[in-house]
């Protein structure tokens, strides 16, 4: 092949194939112009090693080879080439008038087979085409009348430059591009291997996430120091990024770099003594400068990879993300095309999450037309092809602009870490992202263990690639991002002899789809309905407490997801209520969902069973793949236990019969001998359930310093849970009491210095005003709180201006932050995962104390706790009203309760069981 590279330059017959059909020898000359597109010469390249690979006869130019006695002329090439066009009309053959943008034509008329396409990548498609026939039946077509054309714009996959936990004494998303933080980045043999793998499945485009990556990828004459690598890493990072550019080029793949604002490189925030990230800081002119800087040297640098820009997370407002876009961000791509002499406007992406980002594009559009948007399918999980409410309506609002609006498919929280790989459930999704998103495009993480590319999060040796792992789920979005509207009967016959051919089990290849399709229900069911986020802060896979289950709100119920992502249905608290109200139910039913996905995991076993005896091809794989199913199986029934042992809970939160709670406890008992058999099933065949191992993950319990990621760490919490479920049913027996609120010790205050002005402060009691411009005061508060002292604030200033206050103590201490329970737009939102990755930053992601205070008038009130060291210390909190409660001992540990305080009898909280 690197021979016939050079003779393409200067011959117009490039390459010549011989094949042999029956013994007899057959020849077939490819006919292309001079000087053709790199995507024309690869996937004439694929095509030669398909017909290779199948026993054709390959001669290569300068072989002694006889032209005139070729028995079929294959003709590749441009719709508007003079060659196409001259062969077409010498051979009769009518060419379509016009192609879609990486459309083709494929053509056969006696000995002559013409593909044709509008552009360089239809050609290569064309190509590909005609390869994946050859590879199916092993021979060229007889016939072939084809023309085919990708639904979506854009097909493309992301590959995180980021790792499963932090690295010290950085935050989250800041990894440097050097060979320690990411050896595979410079394997070149494994950058082919995907490429090859993204062309195949027809992708066209490939994401790079990173917080900041420009201070690994280029040096600037104003900030010499900001660059964050060596000077060999940098050289490094260089070439492997051009190599990769032009890599993915061949395969009409265009690569993409991602980055988060407002992240600075880490030398360059310690030259100016500011922090890399920080959500509340204002817009700092040097740092404007220097990523506006970093932007156009980017673009000047690498001038074939595109921008895809983050502006959340990292940004306080909505006016700053625009004035960030607007003023920095476009500008400095405007300065690099300046720089390279460029007078076109390259795609740039701007992701639509933490953002509002139709009034961003507004701003935008004036300025630079080529812009195109993203936002997530739903959420950081899988969770159904029937999306609604306002997360279609956000959906819309952007694909409507009239730009390219990509359907970004996120990080699978709830599908990690087995194998996922349902084609129905795909292909009905790639369907609600045109029909009910107006979504033209697609951008897809990978189907488990995104922090930790390029492996799996089996336990083997040597480790999996996802690649290998998970090439169903790539081949599967891949083939319905590039057309959705296939016939079910095909599809499944079609993955039926894909998956046959894999596992060497010819039509057994059926059972092994059915499997797939009936895992593939199981996951997302389970989280839309008794999951308490779509977020990546939930692991579904290892499973929830009861508190999670019987009490959701009180762990940060994201907003839009019950409505949102999922059909209509009830979570458990509200199908408890109608149960008790003799109400009708609506939906979705927690019963119902229990009972269909056993049902599906029932099904799914049966079916890889079934299989099993026929695997001649593949057995490790399909070993592994097995226990998958097993392991749905397993979680199905966990869920299953679980679920009803809520119901009785949540009964008797109506009812106060003991009665309820008694029936509870074998469902409860019979869950954790389940989750013992899914420790059991896993404790050798995986290394995590989660590849995203820090404070951010937070359910079912905190991920902190790589904690509670694997089966085995949860087994004694749920044991404990179960225990005390136990203790307090028994409690309850003896005191003959029902329903009585959880009680605790009052909590020790401890003094501090306010040094940001005089402080007024005032007792946690009866008809203390909260506010010192409002006339809001306390009704009733939990008796943890009575020996408190709160700060008083201007109600005014905490809504236009936010909280800052500044303390001196002379130990650690946990501030207690008091959030309300409400809507208004004058509340501050209590700490969210879901979009500030710093929110745990100090603890503060959970509440501590449910409902302590009753203030008429305003909302319910959660507690949350900062932990800060000794020293001087500053507490700064957002736009919005919130109560600073007091300052108590650092080490203090705080149970997770409700006290009830403003709850009437029948929405008294019943969690507290199981504390």
């Amino acid at each position: 092949l690197e021979s016939m590279k050079q003779l393409r330059k200067n011959i117009l017959f490039i390459v010549v194939i011989f094949f042999m059909l029956s013994c007899s020898t057959r020849q077939i000359d490819i006919l292309m112009p001079l000087n053709c597109h790199g995507r024309i010469i690869w996937g004439t390249e694929q095509l030669t090693k398909v017909l290779s690979e199948n026993k054709y006869n390959v001669l290569l130019p300068g072989e002694h080879i006889n032209h005139s006695a070729a028995d079929t002329r294959l003709v590749v090439g441009l719709l508007s080439d003079s060659l196409i066009n001259h062969i077409a009309r010498k051979s009769n053959t009518r060419l379509p008038d016009t192609l879609s943008n990486e459309g083709f034509f494929i053509k056969s008329s006696d000995n002559l087979i013409m593909i044709v396409g509008k552009d360089p990548s239809g050609v290569l498609y064309g190509c590909l085409e005609l390869a994946a026939r050859v590879e199916a039946k092993g021979r060229l077509p007889v016939h072939i009348d084809f023309t085919d054309k990708p639904r979506m714009v854009l097909r493309g996959t992301c590959i995180g430059l980021q790792k499963p936990t932090y690295l010290p004494g950085r935050k989250v998303y800041e990894y440097p591009y050097t060979p320690d933080n990411f050896p595979w980045f410079y394997d070149k043999d494994l950058w082919i291997k995907y490429l090859d793998m993204l062309a195949q499945n027809r992708m066209n485009s490939l994401y790079l996430w990173n917080g900041h990556p420009f201070a690994s990828l280029v040096r600037l004459k104003d900030y010499p120091y900001a660059v964050e690598v060596n000077d060999t890493t940098f050289a490094m990072n260089e070439e492997i990024f051009r190599f990769l550019a032009t890599e993915a080029d061949k395969r009409g793949i265009w690569v993409i770099q991602m980055f988060y604002n407002i992240i600075v490189s880490k030398p360059f925030a310690e030259h100016h003594s500011i922090e890399t990230q920080d959500r509340n800081r204002d817009i700092i002119p040097v740092v404007a400068d220097y990523t506006k800087k970093s932007i156009a040297a980017f673009i000047e640098k690498y001038p074939n990879v595109g921008l895809m820009v983050c502006l959340g997370e990292a940004i306080n407002t909505i006016e700053d993300d625009i004035k960030w876009f607007t003023e920095t961000i476009i500008p400095g791509v405007k300065d690099g095309l300046k720089a390279t002499g460029r007078t076109d406007e390259p795609p740039l992406i701007l992701r639509g999450h933490d953002t509002d980002a139709k009034k961003v594009m507004a701003a935008a559009l004036p300025l630079y037309k080529n812009l195109f948007t993203m936002h997530k399918y739903n959420g950081e999980s899988l969770t159904t092809y029937e999306p609604r409410g306002q997360w279609v309506d956000y959906h819309r609002s952007l694909s409507s602009i009239g730009t390219v609006h990509i359907a970004n498919v996120h990080i699978m929280a709830n599908l990690e870490p087995f194998r996922y790989g349902s084609p129905d459930f795909i292909q009905k999704s790639v369907m609600a992202m045109h029909n009910i998103l107006g979504a033209n495009a697609l951008h897809l993480y990978p189907q488990a263990s995104y922090w930790d590319w390029p492996y799996s999060a089996d336990n083997s040796s040597p480790r999996i690639l996802q690649i290998q792992r998970d090439w169903i789920w790539y081949s599967a979005w891949g083939r319905y991002a590039w057309n959705d509207e296939r016939n079910r009967q095909e599809e499944i016959d079609y993955w039926s002899a894909q998956l046959g051919d894999f596992y060497g089990c010819g039509k057994h290849g059926a059972e092994i789809l059915e499997a797939y399709e009936q895992t593939g229900e199981i996951a997302p069911k389970l989280l839309r309905r008794f999951g308490i986020t779509d977020g990546n802060r939930q692991t579904l896979m290892l499973g929830m407490f009861m508190s999670q289950l019987v009490n959701p709100y009180k762990w940060g119920v994201y907003s839009n997801f019950y409505s949102s992502n999922g059909p209509e249905g009830e979570i458990l608290v509200d199908f408890a209520h109608k149960e008790w109200q003799g109400q009708p139910h609506t939906g979705e039913t927690p019963p119902q969902i229990i009972a269909e996905v056993v049902e599906h995991a029932n099904n799914a076993v049966k079916a890889i069973e079934k299989a099993a005896p026929f695997v001649r091809k593949n057995g490790q794989e399909f070993e592994r793949l097995k226990n998958d199913v097993y392991c749905y199986q397993t979680i199905a029934r966990f869920f299953a236990e679980k679920v009803k042992a809520a119901m009785y809970v949540l009964h008797y939160q109506h009812s106060k019969d003991i009665g309820d709670l008694e029936k509870a406890l074998p469902h409860l008992e019979k869950s954790v001998e389940i989750y013992a058999d899914l420790v059991n099933l896993t404790k050798d065949t995986y290394l995590y359930a989660n590849s995203m191992q820090t404070q951010q993950r937070r359910i079912p319990v905190s991920g902190k310093d790589g904690r509670n990621k694997t089966w085995t760490e949860l087994l004694p919490q749920y044991r404990e849970e179960l225990a005390n479920f136990k203790r307090n049913l028994t409690n309850l027996k003896l005191l003959n009491k029902k329903g009585t609120i959880m009680s605790t010790d009052p909590l020790k205050p401890v003094d501090v210095v306010i040094t940001n002005g005089k402080a007024e402060w005032y007792p946690i009691a009866e008809n203390q005003k909260v506010f010192s411009d409002k006339d809001f005061k306390i009704h009733d508060f939990a008796p943890e709180l009575k020996n408190l002292k709160g700060l008083r604030l201007s109600y005014d200033e905490q809504v236009n201006s936010g909280t800052e206050i500044n303390f001196r103590s002379d130990r650690p201490v946990k501030v207690l932050v008091g959030y309300f329970n409400g809507n208004s737009y004058k509340i501050l939102p209590p700490p969210s995962l879901e979009t500030n990755a710093h929110a745990n930053d100090r603890g503060q992601a959970d509440i501590k104390i449910a409902n302590v205070l009753d203030i008429p008038g305003l909302y319910p009130v959660n507690v949350y706790t900062f932990d800060y060291n000794e020293g001087n210390n500053m507490l700064k909190l957002d736009k919005g009203i919130v109560l600073i409660l007091g300052f108590i001992e650092g080490n203090t540990q705080i149970q997770l309760h409700d006290t009830g305080i403003g709850m009437t009898e029948n929405s008294e909280s019943v969690d507290w069981l199981f504390y």
